[in-house]
């Protein structure tokens, strides 16, 4: 493993991560990053961003936008983000990001952008609207985490590339201008990859269709119809990685993004009792996914609930984002001011 990646904090770290306020989120999202943010912000002084910028590259409907972003925050701080320990803002609120993106654009090649594996794959699907965003948004995210000083940031595998340029951004400065910025870490959360109801052989999206995923708002009716929907054996495609299984001729991908699920939403002995049947080739896969509807439904049911309670209170809601980038204010303006200084710039 690379060295500026780490599984394990053995001491407080200032810890910057964000999310895109791209529509409903869903067990995928909740399991693969949500529960590690509310995790640790226990143990590290963390700031938590709704990258509202960082969305405008998928060119979003501007007059469904704004609830968009007021719902990402709503759904975090019902997820159990809490803004006594957290700070949770809308990146679009410190204008100090965008300016320090630029400035780190012009030392920033072109053709290492060009090389993101995630610029690539859009270039490729997206040839014909691309824009100058989506090349640039490394450079963007480079400057959410640098201008705090962040010194690890919770990423999923397909984000290591994002801060490895970060972290050659924050080197490059260093080298150029002297000593400024420290190189953040990459902390792999141990978040499941959940994979699609529908198609199991891709990783659960809302691009996929709303049956595929399964929203953290979702009513328990709209939970289990879309669990019994699920595909179970659709050929011999071993999913590797859950243990207990022992019947021959491996499991389908969708069998295994069931138990998957079971894992993390039912008690251990629930588990224990549908593993059991499975490798005596007892299962009942309707039985199984009737409990398993009915423990995701209670599971986030306090999260419902709460945002309900946040949803009659929009004041609330308003007041922590706007609480929280005034107090990031004085930090970001600082950093900026000694990168413009080191830079040349002023009068």
């Amino acid at each position: 493993m690379n060295n500026y990646i780490v599984t394990k904090t053995t001491k407080r770290e200032k810890i910057f991560s964000g999310i895109q306020p791209s529509g409903e989120l869903h067990i995928g999202n909740y399991l693969g990053a949500i529960k590690s943010w509310v995790e640790l912000q226990d143990k590290h002084d963390v700031i938590y961003c709704v990258v509202d910028y960082h969305a405008l590259t998928e060119n979003p409907d501007p007059k469904i936008f704004k609830k968009q972003i007021f719902d990402a925050a709503v759904d975090l701080l019902a997820a159990g983000v809490d803004p006594k320990k957290s700070t949770l803002f809308a990146q679009s609120s410190r204008p100090e990001h965008t300016e320090l993106c630029w400035l780190l654009d012009t030392i920033t090649n072109v053709a290492e952008l060009q090389r993101v594996p995630t610029y690539k794959d859009k270039a490729e699907r997206f040839a014909k609207s691309l824009n100058m965003g989506l090349l640039n948004y490394p450079v963007l995210m480079a400057a959410d985490i640098l201008i705090y000083e962040a010194t690890l940031v919770p990423v999923g595998e397909d984000q290591l590339p994002h801060i490895e340029l970060t972290r050659e951004l924050a080197a490059n400065f260093n080298r150029k201008f002297g000593q400024t910025f420290s190189e953040p870490k990459a902390y792999l959360t141990k978040g499941a990859k959940i994979m699609s109801l529908t198609q199991p052989e891709k990783k659960m999206s809302k691009s996929l269709g709303p049956d595929n995923y399964i929203a953290l708002r979702d009513e328990p009716k709209i939970i289990r119809e879309k669990i019994m929907k699920a595909v179970t054996d659709i050929g011999p495609q071993l999913r590797q990685g859950f243990d207990g299984l022992t019947q021959k001729g491996g499991m389908s991908a969708g069998v295994a993004n069931l138990f998957d699920l079971v894992k993390h939403f039912s008690k251990p002995e629930i588990l224990a009792g549908f593993t059991k049947k499975y490798n005596s080739g007892n299962l009942k896969y309707v039985e199984l996914k009737e409990k398993l509807a009915e423990d995701i439904a209670n599971y986030f049911a306090p999260f419902r609930a709460k945002v309900k309670e946040l949803e009659a209170q929009p004041e609330k809601v308003h007041s922590i984002l706007l609480e929280a980038a005034e107090k990031l204010e004085a930090p970001a303006k600082a950093m900026l001011a000694i990168v413009k200084e080191k830079m040349g710039l002023g009068i």
